[in-house]
């Protein structure tokens, strides 16, 4: 692994990438993305933008006027800019929200590559802190598999559409407001992206349970201040699967109490820290046209949370 602590020079030269929001101080892209340009000696710098959402417009503006090569877009402003944008991609379209935006010679473009990053972990169970490839052997297709997301916000809509990418067999989402819910269901009846959603309320949950072998977690519930919290039971997940996944979106604190609980029912367990590596990553491919130096990502990620 390249060493994270050399030293940045800022020349005439430097370019500049950076990340939109309001708030951002609490931003873990700048230093998980700035490890990432040191290793790779490109002469460029992650900055943080404070952008209030009535200006917006008035901030691409000014970023495209100052040469910026890209940015990614966090919250509240994943949806407000798309409007701002010359070309959108289907599948951010189909998301509803870009996270992700780049230079072109007609304007601005923007893609989501959230759901990117909520695959991968999916895919490469290579990584030394999932599980091996060849414990899953035999184990069935993602065709076969059922998905339950428990969640009706922002969140979850990246992990549906990354379900959808994985072929799962059903797709469900659980939420506790039967308006909300029932609004996001219709928002994906005419996107080719997930035509078989299935959403359910929460006092069903137990009734799919028995035969979900992926089962995400989209809430705030397990995140400060609500570290004790969970929105499953151990008697819950005692009721998946033996060779189910249970996957948090939440990155801090880690384990959340779900994937302590489900780690201790012997499940496998995925935290939100590589969705944010992979995504961050997709991210700065896009940007500078290289493969990214994802270890060195995802050890400084881990450095930051005091989890190295």
């Amino acid at each position: 692994m390249v060493a994270l602590d050399i030293p940045l020079s800022i020349t005439g030269k430097t370019q500049v990438l950076g990340i939109i929001g309001d708030p951002i101080a609490h931003s873990l892209s700048p230093p998980m993305q700035n490890a990432a340009l040191r290793a790779l000696g490109w002469d460029g710098i992650y900055v943080p933008f404070p952008v209030r959402a009535a200006a917006v417009d008035t901030a691409l503006a000014g970023l495209w006027a100052l040469g910026v090569v890209g940015f990614n877009v966090t919250i509240p402003h994943k949806q407000a800019v798309m409007a701002a944008l010359a070309e959108v991609t289907p599948l951010a379209q189909a998301v509803g929200a870009v996270n992700t935006v780049w230079r072109q010679e007609q304007g601005w473009a923007g893609t989501n590559t959230d759901v990117l990053g909520f695959v991968a972990p999916l895919q490469d169970w290579g990584h030394e802190a999932l599980v091996p490839e060849s414990s899953l052997a035999g184990h069935l297709p993602w065709s076969q598999r059922r998905a339950v997301i428990l969640g009706n916000g922002g969140a979850a809509r990246a992990a549906v559409a990354g379900c959808s990418q994985l072929h799962c067999g059903e797709i469900w989402v659980v939420g506790r407001d039967r308006n909300k819910l029932q609004s996001f269901a219709e928002s994906w009846q005419d996107s080719p992206l997930c035509p078989t959603l299935q959403v359910a309320s929460w006092d069903q949950l137990p009734a799919l349970l028995p035969e979900t072998t992926l089962l995400v977690n989209t809430t705030p519930l397990g995140m400060h201040p609500r570290e004790d919290q969970s929105p499953v039971s151990p008697q819950d997940l005692a009721q998946l699967p033996s060779d189910a996944i249970a996957y948090d979106l939440i990155y801090t604190p880690s384990p959340t109490q779900f994937l302590r609980w489900a780690t201790e029912r012997g499940l496998h367990t995925i935290d939100g820290v590589e969705m944010l590596v992979q995504q961050g990553a997709a991210a700065l491919e896009i940007w500078i046209h290289q493969p990214p130096p994802i270890a060195v990502m995802r050890h400084a990620l881990k450095t930051h949370l005091g989890l190295a």
